[in-house]
């Protein structure tokens, strides 16, 4: 009987086929280049040649760095914004393609388009629109705020990158709460208007909680693509006017390329230990909501 269990729980070596590769490719593409970048933001290294360990000085500097410390607000804050701009719009969205409408089928195809154009692609086409076309209609309407592209003033161009960044992220994010909607049994809906419910209390009181455990998926993923914000941002402003609109990732890419290699991987890990506190924070927040446990 105990030679048969041990015979059962032996694991077939065709899954170790399968795992190793796999393990070696993450170890040597993620966990190594990690490690060695940990490594290398105590030195002074330029990206090559000889170099020398300093100790913490280059986290001491990035937290005196203005520049740097401008980029986490903006990172921050944009973050913040499109994630509540995107929900609510895919919210909505998707309400209005899981009702009784017509073509809804077809509605789905067409807004599902911009998730599978490219970040960059998107971002060139926006950058002519709101720098040319825009200004060009704006004149001819006599409307002043449109006149000048929004992505050449330093208080707006803000704007102009959550646009865009919702624009191509909406898709994504009302495909996650149609999910979520069509999971909603139309029976509870049939009881409520027996009950004489109306729309708004059951949007409030059946769909909302019903869907809140695919808010918190698209928040947390939401939230986790907007630290990383760097194509988009590139195609739109490439940081400017200035650096009113640089990025976190776009101060280290920059900074690898101007030869703070070690000072950008001190900000780099700075900026992975924030991402994960977030994300932990989320989780806390979020778990066993809507149905979702930790």
């Amino acid at each position: 009987m105990k030679a048969a269990s041990m015979r059962k729980s032996r694991v077939d070596p065709l899954y170790y086929l399968f795992l190793f590769p796999s393990l070696l490719i993450f170890t040597l593409a993620v966990t190594l280049p990690a490690v060695l970048g940990f490594i290398y933001s105590f030195t002074n290294s330029v990206g090559f040649g000889e170099f020398g360990f300093i100790g913490v000085r280059n986290f001491i500097a990035v937290f005196r760095d203005e520049g740097i410390l401008g980029a986490y607000g903006f990172t921050l804050a944009f973050s913040l914004v499109t994630v509540i701009v995107v929900n609510v719009l895919a919210f909505l969205l998707a309400l209005g393609l899981t009702a009784r409408v017509r073509f809804r089928t077809a509605l789905r195809t067409v807004f599902v388009i911009p998730m599978v154009i490219s970040g960059i692609v998107i971002a060139f086409v926006f950058q002519y629109l709101f720098s040319n076309s825009l200004p060009l209609l704006g004149k001819g309407l006599g409307i002043e705020p449109l006149a000048s592209s929004i992505l050449a003033n330093p208080d707006l161009a803000w704007l102009g990158i959550v646009f865009v960044t919702a624009w191509q992220s909406v898709p994504s994010a009302m495909l996650i709460y149609i999910a979520g909607l069509l999971t909603v049994p139309p029976e509870v809906y049939e009881a409520s208007s027996i009950d004489g419910a109306s729309p708004w209390h059951n949007l409030r009181h059946i769909t909302l909680p019903l869907v809140a455990g695919y808010a918190v998926i698209n928040t947390v993923l939401g939230f986790k693509n907007y630290l990383n914000a760097y194509d988009i941002i590139v195609g739109l402003t490439d940081g400017g006017p200035g650096v009113a609109t640089r990025s976190v990732a776009m101060a280290i890419f920059r900074g690898f390329e101007g030869g703070d290699y070690a000072y950008q991987m001190a900000n780099a890990v700075i900026f992975f230990l924030i991402s994960v506190a977030i994300a932990l924070i989320q989780l806390r927040f979020t778990r066993g909501k809507g149905g979702i446990a930790a």
